[in-house]
Parts: C-alpha cells; sequence; structure tokens
C-alpha cells in the first residue's frame, strides 16, 4: 500500500486542525494549496492547476502564488466569502534535519483583515458579534486593523428589527452569532441585505465563566462595572465572543483593541439600511458609487482616520444637543479664521494612517516603510499643534490637549532607520550606518571581503594567464571560479572542477572556499544583527501604542471638524 510522503502527512495534519479555511501551506517562496483547495483556488483565482508527488498513485492536484505577491490572491478569495489559513515554516530549512516544521500562524477572514493592501483607507472593516441570552441581545463591532470596538445592547421588544439596524449602520464584513442569535429573519437580512460572511458559534465553544475572564483579563480591568458593562449580560458575552474569535484567528495578542465604547441605541438616530439607501448618505442610488451622495459633498478630509471618522458621524447621527452644540462651535471657530483652516490644511497634508500603521507595528507585521511613514506623519504633528495654540472652542481645545507631539518616537525610527531602507528586512540596508557600533563592524568586514575577492580574480588571472576568467556567485554553488572552454587547456591541477555549462567549466579552491567563509558569513551576520535591531526598535515604538492612539483620535477629529468647516465656506 502506498504511504503519502512526510510533506503531504504534515500538510494534511495541519488542514484537518484548520477546518472550513483554505490552507495556503508554505513551500520556499509559495504558498501551495493540494487537493480539493488546489481545485477550488485554481477556479475562483483562474489559475493553472498542476499535479505533485506525494507517494500515491496518481499525482496530488496542486496550485501556488509567489508568497510575496500573496495578499492580492487573499484579498480576492476574501471578497469571495472565503478564510484563508496562512502556514508558514517556524524553523530555517537550511538548519533543519529533516522535515521542516510548520504551523499555522494566522487565519485571515473577512472582518480580521489587517493589510492596507485589502483594505479601504475610506472605511472601515468591522466584524460583528450577535449574541443572545434569556432574552437579551447585544451587538459588538470591532475593526481588527484600527482597535475600535463598540457594543449595544438591543431593544428587547424589536431585537430583529434593531439588530438589522445596527447592522446596516456598521455594515461589517464579517458576522458571528450564537445559535440563541441565528434569528432567521436576522439571517436572511444578513445573507440577502447585506451580503457578507456570516458564522453560527456551536454552544460548547463558550462559556460564561471564560467569557467574563476572557474580557477581564483582555481589558486589565477586575470587574466588567469597569468597562461599563454588567455581570452575565448578553453585551459582556457578545464582546467575549468577538475577543474569543480574533485570538482563535489572529494568534496574538490583540493589543491594540485595548478600549470598548458601550453606546446605547437612544444616543443616536435611528437610520436603517433602506433609509441610507434612499436618502443617499453614502452612495448615489444611480450608480451606487459615493459622487452625488451627502459624504460626497462633506468629505473634504486630508486623512484617512478623518475619512472614516467622517463615514462614523454620519452613521451615527447625534441626538444630544450639548454634543451637536460642542461640534457646531467648533466649526464655526474654523470658519471664522480662513487663515487657521488654511494652515491647519497645508499640516494635515501628507499624514499617514497612524490607526492601521501603529496596529502593524504591535501585530509584528511592519516593515521599514511602514516605520518611516510613522515618523514621517510624526514630524508634523508639533505644527499642528502649534496652530491651535489659542483656539477657544472646546472640541478644538480637547484635540490640542490631547495631540501627543511623539517626537521621541519619532527620533528613535530615524535614527535607526535608513531613508532609503528597502521594503524587505531580509534584502539588508535597512539600519543606518553609524547606529550601531557592531554592525558597521560587520559590514566594513563584508565590503572589505568583497574586494579580497576581486583581489583575487586579478591574482588568479595573471597566475594563470586567463584574462577572462571570473569569480562569479550564485546561491547553489556560492563563490567559484569559470573558465571558458577556449582557455579550459589552461586550468592549475589544483583547480576542482564544480560544474560544467555550455561554455564554459566551473571551479573552486580551498582559498576561496575560505574568503567564502569570510565574505558570506559577514553579510549573513549583518541580516540578522539587522533584524534584531529592528525587531527591537518595533516593540519599542509599539510600547508607545496608547499615545499614538490619542493623538490619531484628535487627528481624525481635527480633520473632520476641518472638513465640515471647508464645505460650509465653500458652499
Amino acid at each position: 500500500m502506498p504511504e503519502l510522503s512526510p510533506v503531504m502527512q504534515q500538510y494534511l495534519q495541519i488542514k484537518e486542525q484548520n477546518p472550513g479555511t483554505i490552507l495556503f501551506f508554505r513551500l520556499g517562496d509559495f504558498y501551495e494549496m493540494f487537493f480539493e483547495d488546489a481545485e477550488l483556488v485554481s477556479r475562483e483565482l483562474d489559475l493553472v492547476l498542476t499535479g505533485k508527488e506525494c507517494g500515491l498513485p496518481e499525482r496530488a492536484p496542486m496550485c501556488g502564488v509567489p508568497y510575496h505577491s500573496s495578499e492580492s490572491y487573499i484579498a480576492r478569495l476574501l471578497e469571495k466569502g472565503y478564510k484563508v489559513a496562512i502556514c508558514e515554516q517556524t524553523e530555517d530549512p537550511a538548519k533543519s534535519k529533516g522535515l521542516v516544521r510548520r504551523e499555522v500562524v494566522r487565519v485571515v477572514t473577512p472582518g480580521t483583515v489587517t493589510e492596507t493592501a485589502m483594505l479601504k483607507g475610506d472605511a472601515n472593516n468591522y466584524l460583528a458579534s450577535l449574541f443572545a441570552l434569556r432574552g437579551e441581545t447585544a451587538v459588538t463591532f470591532v475593526d481588527t486593523s484600527t482597535g475600535q470596538m463598540h457594543v449595544t445592547t438591543l431593544e428587547a421588544d424589536r431585537t430583529a428589527e434593531a439588530a438589522a439596524t445596527e447592522l446596516g449602520r456598521f455594515l461589517p464584513a464579517e458576522v458571528i452569532l450564537n445559535q440563541a442569535a441565528a434569528d432567521p429573519m436576522v439571517v436572511s437580512f444578513i445573507q440577502k441585505r447585506l451580503g457578507c460572511c456570516y458564522g453560527v458559534m456551536e454552544e460548547d465553544q463558550f462559556h460564561p465563566e471564560e467569557a467574563t475572564a476572557l474580557v477581564l483579563q483582555h481589558f486589565h480591568v477586575a470587574s466588567p462595572e469597569e468597562l461599563r458593562l454588567q455581570p452575565d449580560s448578553a453585551a459582556l458575552y457578545s464582546v467575549a465572543a468577538a475577543l474569543h474569535y480574533l485570538f482563535d484567528t489572529q494568534r496574538t495578542s490583540l493589543s491594540n483593541i485595548n478600549r470598548l465604547d458601550v453606546y446605547a441605541e437612544s444616543e443616536y438616530m435611528q437610520i436603517d439600511l433602506s433609509a441610507r439607501k434612499n436618502l443617499e448618505l453614502f452612495t448615489n442610488a444611480r450608480s451606487g458609487g459615493r459622487r452625488g451622495s451627502l459624504l460626497w459633498v462633506l468629505d473634504a478630509t486630508h486623512t484617512p482616520m478623518g475619512r472614516r471618522l467622517l463615514a462614523s458621524w454620519l452613521e451615527r447621527p447625534l441626538l444630544q444637543p450639548p454634543a451637536i452644540t460642542r461640534r457646531l462651535n467648533a466649526v464655526s471657530e474654523l470658519t471664522e479664521n480662513s487663515l487657521l483652516t488654511g494652515e491647519l490644511a497645508e499640516r494635515l497634508k501628507g499624514i499617514f494612517d497612524l490607526e492601521r500603521l501603529m496596529t502593524r507595528v504591535v501585530y509584528r507585521s511592519a516593515g521599514p516603510k511602514d516605520l518611516l511613514d510613522l515618523a514621517a506623519t510624526l514630524r508634523r504633528l508639533p505644527g499642528v499643534r502649534q496652530q491651535l495654540a489659542d483656539v477657544k472652542a472646546e472640541a478644538l481645545a480637547a484635540v490640542r490637549d490631547n495631540l501627543d507631539e511623539l517626537q521621541d518616537v519619532a527620533d528613535w525610527i530615524t535614527d535607526a532607520i535608513d531613508e532609503q531602507a528597502p521594503a524587505l528586512l531580509k534584502d539588508g540596508g535597512v539600519i543606518r550606518p553609524g547606529y550601531h557600533e557592531e554592525l558597521d563592524e560587520i559590514r566594513r568586514d563584508g565590503s572589505g571581503g568583497r574586494q579580497l575577492i576581486l583581489d583575487m580574480e586579478k591574482q588568479e588571472q595573471e597566475a594563470t594567464g586567463i584574462k577572462n576568467l571570473r569569480i562569479k556567485y550564485n546561491k547553489v554553488f556560492g563563490y567559484y571560479i569559470e573558465i571558458t572552454n577556449s582557455f579550459k587547456h589552461l586550468t592549475p591541477a589544483h583547480y576542482v572542477r564544480k560544474q560544467t555549462t555550455v561554455n564554459a567549466e566551473r571551479y573552486i579552491t580551498e582559498p576561496l572556499k575560505r574568503l567564502e567563509q569570510r565574505v558570506l558569513g559577514a553579510a549573513d551576520r549583518a541580516v540578522q544583527l539587522e533584524y534584531e535591531l529592528f525587531t527591537a526598535l518595533r516593540e519599542k515604538v509599539g510600547g508607545e501604542l496608547e499615545r499614538v492612539q490619542r493623538t490619531a483620535e484628535a487627528i481624525a477629529s481635527l480633520d473632520v471638524l476641518h472638513s465640515l468647516a471647508t464645505v460650509a465656506t465653500r458652499r
């Protein structure tokens, strides 16, 4: 009886542990899919379906995508409602003595995306958690990419209608429900009106004691009341269900989700999905595009955070006069001070998405460019705060007071990261010269070693009389001496032949081997040290999460108030 190859056995074991997902199985520079997953992905993404020897009489169906460009493929699968389990090599293949260890490091679902390429900068990407308990129903909305989390308890006498209204307000990309909340009307609304991915939790997946402990531990509080949640309530379990799902899929600390907005339906105007469409609040009725909608008219924002917040204000119009007046006073002051609004417009331009940048930092997925974008944004903050020095309106003063200039964080990044750093850490050249003495020494060894290679090439040319002798390098053989066939008869006896090509012979010598170890060893040590220095810096920056979040909220508020003032003046 044929036996599956070790790699296929490993694949099937990991696949069994992650049901309901498409397994992206890392093999070298590719994510590979096999069997049913391969057939599905090749069909959905129009990829070539091939086969792989697996120990069985027939080849296993297979397709794959390059790991460095996988985001676009994953995004297309998410749009179709699929979930993707990312299975990485968790040890260095070069150091592994047998089968490389692999494990799923994350499950990507429509409601848990954090990658910029898969997100719309002007819209939140919410996961909704609907939970019913003893006649009470609550719904939680969480955007993993920004850390925002909202929860409300629905009116008991109109639960299905209220659930539809709240889901229509936030338009989540994915919904999870417990069985008690899976009302046929609600499920139908999710399927037909929202058209988003949803799943019903099994009863044995969730226990009250574990739910309460999970929420308290995550938010670092001693009791639910500190979060404005009641013990043993639907709202508490709705929050816990969302956190449980995110921990299960993201497999990280979720430290950016550190604030909980508990709101009552009565705080905001109730606008159901039909009203949103008929009033053309966010899209026009003719094409479904943004142009011609109320949001399009009011949007003169300059930052991604501001665009999302403006949409949020329109999704949840205020009903309390004091809160409305607070916003109006700020808009009024800005409309009366054209010099200030003009200066703020220039300061707000070029500010990157602080919320989502910091999410990637704390999730350890931020690269060199992300940190440089973060530093570039932080450099603009002192100018913004300076412009707000004399503002009088309460909302504007609050922005000024909550805006941390964060120049220490900007200095950490610019001192360490080279402005011309490549996108990928493995390419090297990320850390600025002069930042770390040991790294500079290793780099000097490496560059000096490369000169020694050139010197050896010249010496060998003179010793052999072969003027076109070259010392070259590839990943398979390392450094080697190449002599064309026309000069092959002059090859010294101590040259050891390594490979024959169509036009030349390749050789290795003991001196070249020793020199190779020196040169390549320096390069490897430099890349490894750069990685350690970069990850340490990323951890240090991530430790300032709350400061950056508070500032991001202030910038978003300022951007929206400035936008409303700009539109009020123009129109």
